[in-house]
């Protein structure tokens, strides 16, 4: 039979206009495909967030692997800036255009057409579960969470998960994620009192504070790195005062850092060293400093093992290419993932997602199905 072409599958996902959270037609597409190859699929919607779980195969089965991934995708940003519609999905030179190319369309049309293609030509002994979410761009509360809160509501369960996130920084096949550093942001609110310039004694200037905690902060060496991390990271992002006069002394002024962490910190500690910083400086200057921390993840680790051999092996005979265990970049839906079963994350070259005139090389498009294939088959072997 004809075997399904992933690329054609990535154009049609990209003619979908899903900007999060607007499913734009993706989830559609992708349950009325997966349904006619035998897919079981239900759609998990929460919180106006679109979510689509497919199983292929006996629920509940000892084996089963699954792919996640996501449809929505981020604004286009300055459309008069794009050579292309941002979702026409317009081929040129051997590659693919549009918003979502890279991040990820390729990648859940590649895992979609491998599923499809490997249950219809060798059906396993098992089960293969895509779940497939459109608020990855977004806050991430009502994506893959509920299609995991879905799974354990109903017996569902992945025995491995491969997420189909772009890994490769250069070439294709040379990174595969085997975890994430954590993700914290902090914002500060000093609070002095106003007043004159040119009496600075009857006020409280809470920017000398504000300009002394993060000095403190970004000053600080977290670490060194650990086994499979490099070192953490801490960024000072933004400080406002809105004051748009040169002779007052503001009341307050706010100021926001972001921290990427490895498994020597957990977002708790990094939150009690945040405040006890700022109380040791509010109370230098004699200001209020007030600390709201939100931890969008924690680093987590798939050791070294028997999913990220199979991954690599399937890599290394599709492209040619040995790739690196690594632990870098953002986070990812592989956050949520690793509390269901092990997790590991391979895909396209990433260089041109959330870009003016994204898009993806048609060849790796097909290099990455085969590779998911190779995967499923071995898995299954």
């Amino acid at each position: 039979m004809t075997a399904t072409d992933p690329a054609r599958l990535t154009a049609d996902l990209i003619r979908c206009p899903s900007v999060t959270p607007a499913e734009g037609g993706a989830l559609v597409l992708l349950q009325e495909f997966l349904e006619r190859a035998g897919f079981a699929c239900t759609r998990v919607d929460r919180g106006g967030v679109c979510n689509l779980f497919a199983r292929w195969g006996e629920k509940g089965h000892a084996r089963s692997f699954g792919f996640n991934g996501h449809t929505d995708v981020v604004p286009v940003g300055d459309e008069a800036a794009w050579t292309v519609d941002p979702f026409a999905a317009e081929e040129r030179d051997g590659r693919l255009y549009g918003r979502g190319a890279t991040d990820m369309k390729s990648g859940v049309a590649a895992f979609a057409a491998a599923a499809v293609d490997f249950v219809r030509d060798t059906p396993p002994d098992g089960a293969v579960i895509l779940a497939i979410t459109g608020d990855e761009e977004g806050d991430a509360i009502d994506g893959t969470v509920a299609l995991l809160d879905h799974m354990a509501a109903t017996g569902e369960a992945m025995s491995v998960c491969l997420v189909g996130e772009p890994t490769c920084p250069d070439r294709m096949g040379e990174m595969i994620k085997i975890g994430r550093r954590g993700s914290l942001t902090a914002r500060f609110t000093v609070t002095g009192v106003q007043g004159h310039s040119a009496y600075p004694h009857r006020a409280r200037n809470p920017l000398p504070a504000m300009v002394r905690l993060m000095d403190r902060l970004a000053s600080h060496d977290l670490d060194t790195g650990t086994d499979h991390f490099d070192a953490s990271t801490l960024a000072v992002v933004t400080v406002d005062t809105g004051n748009p006069a040169s002779n007052v002394i503001p009341a307050q002024c706010r100021s926001t850092v972001n921290i990427r962490f490895n498994d020597a910190h957990s977002g708790e500690t990094l939150t009690g060293w945040l405040r006890d910083e700022a109380a040791g400086v509010a109370a230098d200057f004699g200001v209020d400093i007030a600390v709201d921390v939100s931890i969008s993840g924690e680093s987590f680790l798939t050791p070294p093992g028997a999913l990220s051999d199979l991954v690599a092996a399937a890599v290394e005979a599709e492209t040619g290419v040995t790739p690196v265990l690594s632990t870098s970049g953002g986070t990812s839906d592989a956050r949520f993932v690793k509390d269901h079963c092990p997790v590991v994350e391979f895909g396209l070259v990433g260089k041109t997602m959330h870009q003016v005139d994204e898009s993806v090389e048609i060849a790796q498009i097909h290099q990455l199905k085969a590779v998911y294939a190779r995967i499923l088959r071995d898995y299954f072997a």
